[in-house]
């Protein structure tokens, strides 16, 4: 098998900040109630003109700014999303016309926070069964349209947000293993209500109230943190990497408690991951990446660096990946 690696990364963070303060004025709430359960202190919100669409082409042509393929010969493009524009057509077509990206095929997958970890390991496996040389994965999501921002129990948590890696084969290193798990006998922890009365089919009541995320949260919490733990464990042994030889880990930004129990389970040090979610919040699929290309713009990642990737979401999925870094 090829070695196919990371080319380059790209994110795109909307202007608006929404500050724990700002909240205050919102819900019942407070930024020692928000930091002190979650890390969070600001979060960014996308304008009323922004489309899920517009924030994953925004990622998708930063990251190509740097990337030695040029956008007109990107072969596949695969966005993650649960929050796209509408039900078809699929958020990476309209990335497809965007950047002009005609040789390309594009499909969106849904795979809730771990979505851009689901997308990059089917981009691996296209580019290395020689079906495609080289792939644009972004991974896009506006929350805030799915928020009820009177439960104050979600609505403190996420933000909007895109980021963007374009795969291709490398000479070293890449992409090293994969790993990926699904339990949908606890569906119910988290996912989107559709309302009290909302039947789309019916147009009587079709203005009824707008589908909105409902979570356990401390029963998530049970289960992201072993799913994730095991989850960079086993990534780790496919690869052949001991934990101790692993330099940086980039998990989801869900919550910095659920981090540091994940850091303590698998015995890595808390001082090798990388956080960024006091910035940023919980921005779904996307929050991965942008805190990848985060990690490496700041020197925390550096060539031949190992790096192991984690996520945990609503299905539930959790997924790992170990890269030893390329550039």
């Amino acid at each position: 098998m090829n070695k196919i690696g990371i080319l380059a990364l790209g994110r795109y963070l909307p202007s608006q900040v929404l500050t724990n303060s700002d909240l205050e004025k919102i819900v019942e709430t407070s930024d020692d109630w928000i930091t002190t359960r979650t890390g969070i202190k600001e979060r960014r919100i996308a304008d009323l003109n922004e489309k899920t669409s517009d924030l994953a082409i925004m990622a998708a042509r930063d990251a190509l700014r740097s990337s030695p393929v040029l956008a007109e010969n990107i072969e596949a493009i695969i966005v993650a999303t649960v929050t796209p524009d509408s039900a078809f057509p699929s958020v990476a077509c309209l990335v497809q016309k965007a950047i002009g990206a005609e040789k390309a095929f594009a499909f969106d997958v849904s795979a809730a926070c771990s979505g851009f970890l689901y997308a990059l390991t089917t981009a691996k496996h296209f580019i290395a069964s020689g079906m495609v040389k080289n792939a644009l994965v972004i991974a896009a999501d506006r929350f805030s349209t799915i928020i009820d921002w009177k439960d104050r129990n979600t609505c403190v948590l996420f933000g909007d947000g895109a980021g963007a890696a374009v795969l291709g084969p490398v000479s070293s290193g890449g992409i090293l293993s994969d790993y990926m798990i699904s339990d949908g006998s606890n569906a119910e922890l988290m996912g989107v209500e559709p309302g009290n009365i909302r039947l789309p089919s019916d147009p009587k009541v079709a203005s009824g109230n707008l589908p909105y995320v409902v979570m356990n949260g401390q029963d998530l919490f049970k289960k992201a943190v072993p799913g994730m733990a095991d989850a960079v464990a086993c990534a780790a042994r496919k690869a052949g990497v001991s934990l101790d030889l692993i330099s940086c880990v980039v998990p989801h930004q869900a919550n910095d408690r659920i981090i540091a129990s994940v850091a303590k389970r698998a015995g890595i040090d808390k001082e090798k991951f990388f956080v960024n979610i006091h910035k940023y919040g919980n921005i779904s699929a996307a929050s991965v990446v942008v805190a990848l290309c985060e990690a490496v713009e700041s020197g925390r990642i550096k060539k031949g660096d190992k790096v192991a990737l984690v996520v945990f979401g609503a299905g539930l999925v959790a997924a790992a990946n170990i890269v030893e870094w390329s550039y």
